[in-house]
């Protein structure tokens, strides 16, 4: 076994492989960029080398600069999780060539099952059923978009290297055929550091199976048998689960065995995942992923087999110390993606400080590369956490999921939590009769809008915020109890101000609010727009409060945080702003025409001038955000009378892209 490792990754997965070697005994050092020097990772391993700017290409991209690191440390092994440098064989070579050992596949399997182009060749070598379209990748967009026309429609675009859904687009039309084109390519490029595509047949209404392996390099491959990732939006998993359900036990055995055959043909060393796409009596092979998965823990959770302490097991010559026989299935296991994106607005990815995070305690797994006070950042995935939950039986592993998921709170970022309890009560989830774009499809008729908050709910920020008004610390309204009394202009007989001396704004809009004194119980009246409410909230600790309105009691969750009030209870979660009323008149409207930046990011592109006529849903500009291209299209006919960014330029959220004047 290695004496010291480097855990070349950030977030969650870092944390993950740093508690494994910790229980075996081995030291860890880890890596972080200029944006994660404060991150939680760099905490727990203790031991960090900063290896360059934020963006992944400047850091953990950064071959060199990772070699060097594991080099001032002394570690022996480089472990590189997943993403960023975990499937490229130029960095296997350079570990090779450090004397360095590189904790996955040998940099030779890493090119032949790396690259998705160069794993079909493998698997129809091996006599793997593998689906129809090319079979070597491309990096000239006029050869892409001749494969595209010469299959039939719908088709799928793939990123060669790499995985996750990155460098994915599906094509019903040609009709924004290059765009499409070189949209992947850059997504691919910036994920993957290579922009070459595949073109592949759709292959409609087809599960997503995927199969754990593991192998010692010469030759000994088990299985751990398979996972179902069915659930996916926009290509990118959202609920997996273990094992699969309803699948045929043919099947499943016919799905299993080429797995395993196809990884001993190459002698595969470490652990690794052979994904397939299931359509009825068929199956094909999709691609494999020569490293540890996401959503590895579900496997982790029905075998009892640690999949980190496998994997440095086999890298570190020590085999796998299991056969076949050994590893059994029992119970099942559900995770679900929780991340910092807003379903309301079409899943934008959401960035900023998180003022609270709070996980249940019990009976359920939480991976997870943050905490309060951690910033969600544009540069990397928006990945907050993974809940994973293991039960006797399925249903009971969803309903304990979905549980845990109302368990959450997170406050300071939109997140998709209410979005993955919608799934979870799918009667296509429970009845296990899902499939890959089972989700893209439905969605439209899905209501994802934010909760509108009521007077009760309004009463209750403004409560809260009253109460810590002056100056207690942000997340403990109750530090700082003070006398607030309002303006003292009290004129009618239920005490409230004649005046507005607050203004919260909801996502349904701005509330005026007046109070009164506060009563001898604690308890005041607060007037939100042309209603009143008597409530009074008391303290229970861990950012908890009880509510109590007349005989009504419920419990919230609530954090403040400068200006910001979260609440969180059986309404949903909210989040108001708060601010004076004098100082809300005074505020300037946005105007009509502004295009707006929806987050912080870089904007790869603006493709408008001024003097330029516009219509409709025209891409005004391209921005890249947490390795996603967003485009920005013009909300009605126009004309382009200001641009007020450019190409490569650093924007933050709310930033003036552009003016159109509206025809």
């Amino acid at each position: 076994m290695f004496s010291k490792i480097l855990i070349a990754n950030r977030g969650e997965i870092a944390c993950r492989i740093a508690r494994t070697c910790e229980r075996l005994g081995v030291a860890t050092a880890t890596i972080h960029s200029t944006a994660d020097a404060d991150s939680l990772h760099v905490r727990e391993i203790g031991e960090s080398i900063e290896v360059g700017g934020a963006a992944p290409s400047e850091s953990y991209l950064n071959i060199e600069a990772v070699i060097a690191a594991a080099k001032a440390t002394g570690a022996e092994a480089i472990h590189p999780g997943f993403g960023f440098l975990s499937e490229n064989a130029d960095f296997a070579r350079a570990c090779d060539k450090a004397g360095i050992a590189f904790i996955g596949p040998s940099a030779q399997i890493l090119k032949r099952f790396g690259d998705k182009a160069a794993a079909k060749h493998e698997a129809r070598k091996a006599d793997v059923p593998v689906v129809p379209g090319s079979l070597d990748p491309s990096t000239d967009a006029k050869e892409i978009a001749k494969l595209v026309r010469k299959l039939e429609l719908p088709v799928m675009l793939k990123a060669a290297a790499g995985g996750g859904g990155r460098g994915m687009r599906v094509l019903r039309d040609t009709k924004t055929l290059k765009e499409d084109i070189e949209s992947a390519m850059r997504e691919a490029q910036g994920a993957f550091g290579y922009p070459g595509l595949i073109v592949e047949q759709l292959v409609a209404k087809g599960r997503h199976i995927e199969v754990q392996i593991a192998g010692d390099g010469e030759g000994n491959v088990v299985h751990l048998y398979e996972r179902e990732c069915s659930l996916q939006r926009r290509h990118q998993k959202v609920i997996e689960e273990a094992p699969a359900a309803k699948l045929a036990k043919n099947l499943r055995d016919s799905i299993l065995d080429d797995a395993v055959r196809l990884a001993k043909a190459v002698k595969y060393r470490g652990v690794g995942t052979v994904e397939f796409i299931v359509s009825g009596r068929e199956y094909f092979f999709l691609e494999v992923n020569p490293r540890l998965q996401v959503e590895h823990p579900v496997t982790e959770m029905v075998t009892g087999i640690d999949l980190v302490e496998l994997q440095l097991r086999a890298c570190a010559g020590d085999g796998l110390g299991l056969t076949q026989e050994d590893i059994a299935v029992t119970g099942h296991s559900v995770e679900a993606r929780l991340y910092a994106e807003d379903p309301s607005q079409g899943f934008l990815p959401s960035t900023g400080k998180l003022s609270l995070v709070a996980f249940p305690a019990e009976h359920v797994r939480v991976e997870t590369g943050v905490e309060t006070g951690s910033e969600v950042t544009p540069y990397y995935d928006p990945m907050i956490a993974k809940l994973i939950t293991y039960e006797a039986t399925r249903d009971k592993a969803l309903d304990r999921l979905d549980l845990a998921l109302a368990e959450t709170s997170v406050f300071g970022v939109q997140n998709n939590g209410t979005f993955l309890r919608k799934l979870i009560g799918l009667p296509q989830t429970r009845r296990a009769t899902f499939y890959t774009s089972l989700i893209d499809e439905k969605i439209d008729g899905w209501k994802l809008g934010h909760a509108t908050e009521d007077a009760e709910i309004t009463a209750m920020a403004a409560y809260l915020y009253l109460r810590n008004e002056r100056g207690g610390p942000a997340n403990d309204p109750w530090t700082c109890w003070g006398n607030f009394t309002g303006w003292q202009m009290s004129a009618g007989g239920d005490g409230l101000d004649p005046a507005p001396s607050l203004l919260l704004k909801g996502e349904s809009g701005a509330h005026e609010i007046r109070i009164s004194r506060i009563r001898d119980d604690h308890s005041m009246l607060i007037g939100v727009g042309e209603e009143k409410v008597l409530l009074r909230i008391e303290p229970l600790g861990d950012n908890l409060y009880q509510v109590i309105l007349g005989n009504k009691r419920e419990t919230i969750r609530a954090a403040l945080d400068g200006e910001n009030v979260f609440l969180q209870g059986p309404f949903g979660t909210m989040r108001f702003q708060a601010m004076s009323y004098l100082q809300s008149v005074s505020a300037q409207q946005e105007k009509e025409g502004d295009i707006l930046s929806p987050m912080m990011g870089t904007m790869l592109k603006v493709n408008v001038k001024e003097g330029d006529k516009v219509v409709t849903g025209d891409i005004v500009a391209v921005l890249e955000s947490m390795k996603l291209e967003i485009r920005i299209n013009a909300p009605f006919d126009g004309e382009v009378t200001k641009v007020a960014c450019k190409g490569g330029e650093k924007v933050e959220r709310s930033q003036l892209v552009a003016v159109i004047e509206p025809h």
